[in-house]
């Protein structure tokens, strides 16, 4: 039986006409990002792609191909001051994409002997959080959240909850005063929500700088002291980007994840009511459906040829995650039983570093919800689940759940083991305006 010999491009997609981009934007890669990673592999190890209107990149889909960029430092630099059509003027100024791909003075976008110096910080300082304590403040921020939605009997388990988890639970893990904490929160869900983002970058930033102010003051048992004390003796603007960074890129792939495995389990009658099997749901997310499918931004240092195409200086490369980890290289890997080989937390010198503390956040938040809801099912039929657009992103909009109503008791005061509780004012920043949701959080912790 004779096959067709090339692919189809998927709906709505452009590429079929001469020299055309493959977008990964809008709703249609959003529903069906997988048909498109399969259509991209038709151009080989690399394909070109548009990530956002007027914005053109070159996107890695094998594995092996990924792996040799992401390992080598020298020929693929991180600077996105190197960023050729941003330098010249091709990209838009309003572009959406722009604000993530765009150069800070942090460990993600430098090179050599400066991110080596930043990245030990951050590891040194990321390896000292106590798991126990993690485990913790975790349950005790899920009660929390259970206990706002529980007595309805149904959520947004994304937003009512995988959303608003990893803020909750950074907050404390960086040692965040009540009004310090409600501005974080206010900016990061700003800048990912696409809400006044300007603005809520402007306050996030704010917000920090008074929180590295105030531990440089008073130290504590907390990440932004660890990165003060540290040997690397990081500026303060150093310690705000630093911060900023462990921030947002821990929050937001975190929240993709809690909720992309939620998704998976509610989904999939594989894991119904086999709350043994969340590891295993987890590795299969990771897998499938990474919360974050393409990023790993690079830049040839020089004119090179690169997986059998030509690339220049300055050319703006994306691994996509998701595309290597589905590939064909990558099957027989897993079949064979290698179940943490994917690429959902990168390689090389840049890979994640707080993998662990992520996989342990997603795994305690994830059983505590399943142990105080046991019977919490989709409320909706699984084809009228949205995807959120966006080409770096993999994350729903809503998912929409129903269970038998529950009340959650208030937590106990404070073992000896714990550190104190910080009061939670009742204004936020003394401007006399209604206590943010992380005040709400710790009031409740002191009822």
């Amino acid at each position: 039986m004779d096959r067709p010999t090339a692919p189809v491009p998927p709906p709505g997609c452009p590429a079929h006409q001469a020299g055309g981009r493959v977008p990964l934007y809008g709703t249609e890669f959003a529903a069906d990002p997988q048909a498109y990673y399969t259509y991209l592999r038709h151009f080989g190890p690399t394909a070109p792609v548009e990530l956002a209107p007027g914005v053109e990149a070159t996107l890695i889909t094998d594995y092996a191909v990924a792996l040799q960029l992401l390992q080598d430092s020298g020929a693929f630099r991180k600077d996105a001051r190197r960023w050729r059509d941003l330098n010249e003027g091709r990209v838009p100024p309003d572009s959406p994409v722009a604000p993530l791909l765009s150069y800070r003075p942090n460990a993600m976008f430098s090179d050599g002997a400066e991110h080596l110096r930043l990245r030990q910080a951050i590891t040194d300082s990321m390896a000292r959080v106590d798991t126990r304590k993690l485990s913790r403040t975790t349950e005790q921020v899920s009660n929390y959240l259970i206990s706002q939605f529980g007595p309805r009997g149904s959520a947004d388990l994304l937003g009512d909850y995988a959303k608003q988890l990893p803020l909750f639970v950074f907050n404390e893990l960086f040692g965040c005063t009540a009004d310090i904490g409600d501005r974080v929160v206010f900016g990061i869900t700003g800048m990912f929500d696409g809400v006044n983002a300007e603005q809520a970058v402007g306050v996030m930033f704010g917000a920090i700088g008074e929180l590295v102010a105030l531990k440089r003051a008073k130290p504590g048992d907390d990440v932004p002291s660890w990165l003060i004390e540290h040997p690397a003796k990081l500026t303060d603007e150093e310690l705000v980007h630093q911060i900023a960074l462990l921030l947002v890129a821990g929050n937001e792939p975190l929240r993709n994840l809690i909720g992309n495995t939620l998704h998976r389990l509610l989904t999939h009658d594989t894991y119904a009511h086999q709350g043994g099997l969340i590891d295993e749901a987890i590795d299969d997310t990771l897998w499938e459906n990474p919360p974050m499918q393409n990023l790993a931004p690079h830049y040839p240092a020089g004119d090179m040829e690169f997986a059998g195409q030509k690339v220049h200086a300055g050319d703006l490369l994306l691994v996509s995650f998701a595309a290597a980890n589905t590939g064909p290289a990558l099957t027989a890997a897993r079949q064979a039983g290698s179940n943490r080989a994917h690429l959902a937390w990168s390689a090389g010198p840049h890979a994640c570093p707080s993998k662990e503390p992520a996989r342990q956040i997603t795994v305690t938040a994830i059983e505590n919800l399943l142990n105080k809801l046991p019977d919490v099912e989709l409320a909706v039929p699984t084809e009228s689940l949205t995807w959120r657009p966006g080409p770096f992103n993999r994350g729903l909009t809503v998912l929409p759940a129903k269970f038998t109503p529950v009340q959650i008791a208030h937590r106990s005061a404070p073992t000896r083991t714990e550190a104190p509780v910080r009061q939670a004012p009742t204004t936020t920043g003394g401007r006399g305006e209604r206590a943010g949701v992380w005040s709400q959080f710790l009031n409740w912790l002191t009822r």
